[in-house]
């Protein structure tokens, strides 16, 4: 049996990139947003996930049910990883900056693309901090890309485009 109704596939998760914002300079979020200005590509991301965090409150003289309230969101650190770009240290540089004590927070949009390439959703995490860069793992015996990944803790996750 044909039918003539729409068919909406799921979106694929390779299609992404994540551009960082300093949320300290509204001049450079502005221009950042203006130019849709992408980070890097990344190959993995990691860590888009919210948690409401429930208080169970045991009511006295109630014995079939305990009375469950949302307490408040928690938000999972997220992991970027790609491929080591010749000259491009934006990632070490931001890491390193906290490492030294003079580092600022960042906004950041993850966008996921469709097929033609046009935002299907994009997610913002508010306040970034690098926790923790890695770097490759170097091995003479292989011929694996060079994987550099950073994590980022942040204050939390918007849907600013979606459904």
């Amino acid at each position: 049996m044909a039918s003539n109704a729409l068919r909406i596939d799921p979106l694929s998760s390779f299609n992404f990139y994540i551009t960082l914002i300093d949320s300290s300079n509204v001049v450079g979020t502005l221009i950042t947003a203006a130019l849709s200005y992408a980070v890097a590509g990344f190959s993995e991301c990691s860590g888009l996930d919210a948690t409401v965090e429930i208080l169970d409150y045991r009511e006295g003289g109630v014995n079939t049910y305990v009375h469950k309230f949302a307490t408040r969101a928690t938000y999972g650190n997220l992991t970027l990883k790609h491929g080591l770009i010749y000259l491009y240290d934006d990632l070490w540089t931001w890491h390193y900056s906290w490492v030294q004590g003079i580092g600022t927070r960042k906004d950041g949009l993850i966008v996921l693309l469709d097929e033609s390439q046009n935002p299907a959703k994009i997610w913002k995490f508010k306040s970034g901090i690098p926790t923790k860069w890695v770097g490759p793992a170097l091995n003479a015996t292989q011929s694996n890309v060079a994987f550099e990944s950073l994590e980022i803790a942040h204050q939390g996750l918007v849907l600013e485009l979606g459904a």
